[in-house]
């Protein structure tokens, strides 16, 4: 690849600092104002690689690298790098989480619904929670806890071990409030096949033009685990449910609607988190922000989290009935998705269509975040990852990411204004108008997506062809970075890409966009780690290899010699050695173990030159 990880993340956080930390003091929000989204994500920027990244960690002063250190030199040397971070962590702590409740609330990212222009939104609805701000906390938090749990055993100061534990329990406290939250959002929304979530649904999945009694019957009958799993396992945090699905005829969808559901009721056995917020949002799932909450739960699984044990009992508890939200949440649209499979998927027909109606390639680009999502081996649910990565670049493609942009191409509207989703419920609040949400990051999207095809996938060739899209992909990223010399190398600058259209020219930076970059950027990390599984061919050609080497070093010894000084000796001693290393890399790293053998050859072959030429001389 040539996304340079390492480098791009490091710039990012010396750009950060130069924004963020002026005159000693952490500078909150950019291009919007304070909320408890963007204020995360601007954390995020810098503890999210930094605790997933091993090499990138700055929680174990004596670990921590030069060049880790020279691009956070701005908040100090090794000790007071981390100093530091722990105090931006507890004044967000401090800000957003209270003993009686946490501030989950989307404040400056709410905008107003078309539907109501010229309307202000209300005070009390810029304070609704809302799910992109559970999901971003989980893994705020989790990463606090990890960094805290790790960086308190290098301290001796009561004084600052003290503050460290109150961190703790904040953050703690907020991590539980985020996951009942994100209990208190999931929703399933049934409907016949004859109404118009039904047949939206029926028009999207019918791709080899089935009667549609027989299309009922079969799609009902690939959901009948995910139907028999929300009826009888779901007991937290969803009412009504079980009696909806025993009729199964009626077709349904599951996942996350914007916030708490309306008539959610309170989770009985989380009363140390305060008051849980009485629910407005409509019931019925948003594909974005059902996409959102399975990245948030997904952390709550990491190995991290097991191994540094951050989950306490009755977060654990909360976390398996998560869990069990997610697996089948991802169940459900991952057979809708692929519904078929024997012909064109149904996510293959561009763009998705959701079940009210709405078409965009921003779902077709989030489906295949869950139809990739997990366990490839989960029943049900398996598929063909280079056909996803064939989508993908397809989405690319109708992006104008990896195609020349026409003029006054529609494709923009992807990227800027982005998707814009109505928030129904959020008109019950004050009298105010209905709000909506922005989503405006299609290409970074995209980018995390083809990157985790390109992990998944064991074939070299392909796993290299979709190793370049996601150059390609990031060549369009790199270019919307900000260059105006007051903010330099953070995101987000889109005209500079899209040059001719009337796009604006923002000059600040936003958090949003920095922190999925940040998510790309580590996701390149995790496809540089991942295991490459070598073509056959190429392992073969390494054990021929090592076999004419060992034979020949086999004859060479056999031959024996009149030469029995120490360089003799130790000349035998490294072909062996050397030999011993190549096979033990033949079916790991073949091409390694192929130069390996080269070498042995070429020794063995200096050794057969010196014997012929003092044979002639004699």
């Amino acid at each position: 690849m040539e996304i340079q990880t390492r480098r791009q993340i490091l710039e990012i956080w010396r750009a950060t600092i130069e924004y963020s930390y002026r005159d000693g003091e952490w500078i909150w929000g950019g291009r919007n104002a304070r909320n408890s989204i963007s204020d995360a994500e601007q954390l995020l920027t810098i503890l999210y690689p930094a605790t997933v990244i091993d090499s990138l960690r700055v929680d174990d002063v004596d670990r921590t690298t030069q060049d880790v250190l020279d691009h956070l030199s701005g908040l100090g040397n090794a000790v007071d790098i981390p100093r530091k971070l722990v105090d931006f962590i507890g004044e967000y702590m401090r800000s957003y989480v209270h003993d009686d409740n946490s501030d989950f609330s989307g404040g400056s990212y709410f905008g107003v619904d078309d539907s109501h222009a010229g309307a202000t939104a209300k005070e009390e609805q810029r304070e609704l929670h809302v799910v992109d701000s559970y999901s971003m906390s989980v893994t705020l938090c989790l990463a606090v806890l990890g960094f805290l749990r790790v960086y308190r055993q290098t301290l001796r100061n009561q004084r600052r071990l003290a503050e460290i534990d109150e961190i703790e329990r904040l953050s703690s406290l907020r991590l539980t409030a985020a996951m009942v939250g994100l209990l208190r959002s999931f929703t399933v929304n049934t409907f016949d096949p004859g109404d118009p979530q039904g047949q939206a649904m029926l028009k999207m999945v019918n791709q080899a033009g089935r009667a549609k009694e027989i299309l009922v019957y079969d799609l009902l009958e690939e959901l009948s685990e995910v139907r028999a799993g929300l009826r009888e396992e779901l007991r937290i945090g969803i009412a009504q449910v079980a009696e909806e699905l025993e009729n199964r005829g009626r077709m349904f969808e599951c996942g996350w609607t914007w916030g708490v559901v309306d008539g959610s009721p309170e989770i009985e056995f989380a009363k140390n988190i305060g008051v849980q917020p009485m629910g407005v949002a409509n019931s019925r799932p948003y594909l974005y922000f059902t996409v959102v909450a399975l990245d948030g739960i997904l952390d709550l699984f990491s190995d991290r989290t097991r191994i540094l044990g951050l989950l306490d009992e009755q977060q654990q508890r909360i976390a398996q009935a998560l869990q069990l939200r997610w697996s089948l949440t991802r169940q459900f649209w991952a057979t809708v998705a692929t519904f078929g499979s024997d012909g064109r998927w149904p996510l293959e027909d561009l763009p998705w269509t959701t079940s009210d109606e709405e078409e965009s390639d921003y779902y077709s680009v989030l489906l295949t975040s869950i139809v990739l999502q997990g366990n490839q081996g989960d029943k049900g649910v398996d598929v063909d990852v280079e056909r996803v990565g064939r989508l993908l670049g397809n989405l690319a493609s109708r992006a104008r990411i990896t195609a020349r942009m026409t003029k006054d191409d529609p494709a923009i509207g992807l990227h800027i204004p982005g998707m814009r989703l109505r928030l129904i419920g959020s008109e019950k609040v004050a009298d105010g108008p209905r709000l909506r949400w922005a989503i405006s990051s299609y290409s970074m999207l995209l980018l995390k997506r083809v990157l985790r095809v390109a992990e998944l996938l064991d074939d070299t060739t392909a796993k290299i062809a979709y190793s370049e899209l996601a150059d390609q992909i990031w060549d369009h990223v790199e270019r919307r970075k900000i260059s105006s010399k007051e903010v330099r190398g953070l995101w987000d600058e889109p005209a500079q890409v899209f040059v001719g259209s009337s796009i604006r020219t923002y000059g600040e930076p936003s958090w949003y966009h920095t922190e999925r970059v940040i998510e790309a950027l580590v996701s390149s990390a995790n496809l540089t780690l991942s295991r490459m599984v070598p073509p056959p061919s190429l392992v073969q050609h390494a054990e021929q290899m090592i076999a004419e080497a060992e034979l020949l070093f086999d004859r060479e010894q056999l031959r024996g010699t009149s030469d029995t000084g120490a360089q003799m000796r130790e000349n035998f001693q490294v072909i062996s050695t050397t030999l011993r290393r190549a096979r033990d890399l033949t079916h790991e790293r073949p091409g390694t173990a192929i130069v390996l053998a080269g070498e042995v050859l070429r020794r063995l072959d200096a050794l057969e030159a010196a014997r012929r030429d003092t044979a002639r001389m004699s």
